[in-house]
């Protein structure tokens, strides 16, 4: 059932985007170049949003904060630059 729910609020997300028109090549441009800050206030608007609910879920009892383990760099590193460079070569 998580994953029916997860895939859910993923769709959901990932319509929510498209039709505020973050999708489109300009505001992705915009937003790297600081021009358009629609895309930001998306994000930002989206992760106050899912703090506000965990953290409220959490108050509640509801879920439990898994232990955070030690960031791996190289593992942030490499796939950061994966993801770069599959923006960069898809256009966005």
């Amino acid at each position: 059932m998580n994953y029916v729910i997860a895939a859910g609020l993923g769709l959901f997300f990932g319509f929510s985007l498209n039709k505020a028109g973050l999708t489109k090549y300009n505001k992705i441009v915009g937003a790297f170049r600081f021009t358009d800050m629609a895309v930001l206030k998306f994000m930002m608007t989206a992760l106050v949003v899912a703090m506000i609910g965990l953290y409220g879920f959490r108050a509640l009892g509801l879920i439990k904060f898994p232990a955070v383990p030690a960031t791996y760099i190289a593992g942030n590193v490499i796939g950061g630059l994966i993801f770069g460079i599959g923006m960069a070569l898809s256009g966005y």
